[in-house]
């Protein structure tokens, strides 16, 4: 059962943001800004936001909630897309993925799609992506982190709270990325 200062869970939080993937929104053209934080004229409004996806699996129970197995090694992953949708309406969607597993045994596995339909107001070319791709996810993040600790409470475990994602670094390491990718390929 992980517990939020557990050695495990800070090695996994580590994990997060190597494993997440993100990417321009669909539908705008990619581009770099410098200013990847909001000002007080930017803002993003929340239409809705919704469940899409939501699995958990207990595998092995009740061998897993009778005996004391010991603290699992708690692997999570994040990504982020984005794609417009309406004029200017974006659908976001937050996977969050845990995987919960001691000695090879599976404890738990939990897959949730969360996702919410936002416009960004004030915003103007290269200044979307950021707004889309950080804030969007950074105002869907508490209601997914939620979902996963009550399953996995009601699964029979300790609630598993997913530390904070740094959307921010996660925007960056990926631009990175995507840049890397776009040099690796051959002219034609």
């Amino acid at each position: 059962m992980a517990k939020k200062d557990s050695p495990a869970q800070n090695e996994t939080a580590a994990k997060t943001e190597a494993d997440t993937s993100t990417g321009a929104p669909k539908g705008v053209p990619k581009g770099e800004s410098a200013n990847t934080q909001p000002t007080s004229d930017r803002q993003l409004v929340v239409h809705a936001q919704y469940v899409k996806d939501f699995s958990f699996e207990n595998p092995n129970a009740p061998k897993v909630l009778a005996e004391n197995l010991g603290q699992p090694d708690v692997e999570i992953s994040v990504s982020v897309e984005a794609k417009l949708i309406g004029e200017n309406q974006f659908e976001v969607v937050l996977n969050l993925g845990a995987k919960a597993v001691v000695a090879e045994t599976p404890m738990f596995l939990v897959d949730l799609t969360y996702a919410g339909l936002v416009s960004p107001q004030g915003v103007t070319g290269d200044d979307i992506n950021p707004l889309i791709m950080i804030e969007a996810p950074r105002l869907l993040f508490p209601f997914a982190r939620a979902l996963i600790s009550d399953a996995t409470r009601d699964g029979g475990f300790m609630p598993l709270n997913i530390q904070p994602v740094d959307f921010v670094a996660v925007y960056k390491h990926n631009l990175e990325r995507q840049a890397a990718a776009a040099a690796e390929k051959p002219a034609n």
